[in-house]
């Protein structure tokens, strides 16, 4: 049997810059940007491009497993910060503002994602991320801080309803509106019908 060989490393650099300049060029543009804007913005011929990502959805599905990837990465600093001895309440505030934030910027890229029918073949990144808000979310019940009742499915809720079309004030206000639902002294414990 042969071994694959490791991608060369100008191939490497390029689909960098291809998965930057289409993030980017999305994010302005919206997802009708057409390929060609996205070599040029990478500074790659198209024919580059469609050898790293053979349609657009492909192209698209790799700019959203990279936002999921980041993602997941923050939710396991942050469960590693939990485990160091920070409050996970007060950690999961902040992840769950960051997340919003980020979604400011990627908000076009996920249009663009729902336009094309792109979804990252591989949830690998998705399940680490509901993994470590899940533990997360234990750590803070454990604690006293966290409502009993929390679980990923509400913070996934929180992300989808997050006001991201909002100024930066207004995205504030809705963290500290939505803060105390998290929160275990903030609400009864039996509030779902």
């Amino acid at each position: 049997m042969t071994q694959a060989r490791a991608p060369r490393a100008d191939a490497v650099r390029n689909r960098r810059k291809i998965l930057t300049a289409a993030g980017e060029q999305i994010t302005q543009h919206g997802p009708e940007v057409g390929m060609d804007e996205i070599a040029a913005a990478a500074g790659v011929a198209v024919g580059t491009l469609y050898r790293h990502f053979p349609t657009k959805t492909d192209l698209v599905a790799a700019v959203v497993a990279e936002c999921v990837a980041r993602v997941a990465d923050d939710a396991e600093a942050v469960l590693a910060r939990v485990a160091a001895g920070a409050r996970a309440a007060d950690e999961l505030t902040a992840f769950l503002g960051r997340v919003i934030e980020q979604s400011v910027t990627d908000r076009a890229v996920k249009a663009a994602a729902r336009t094309l029918g792109a979804e990252p073949g591989d949830h690998a990144d998705e399940d680490r991320a509901g993994n470590a808000v899940a533990a997360l979310i234990r750590a803070g019940q454990s604690d006293g801080d966290i409502h009993p009742d929390v679980t990923v499915g509400d913070i996934y809720l929180l992300f989808s309803t997050a006001p991201t079309d909002q100024p930066p004030a207004a995205r504030a206000r809705w963290l500290a509106l939505v803060t105390p639902g998290l929160t275990a002294g903030a609400r009864p414990a039996d509030n779902r019908r």
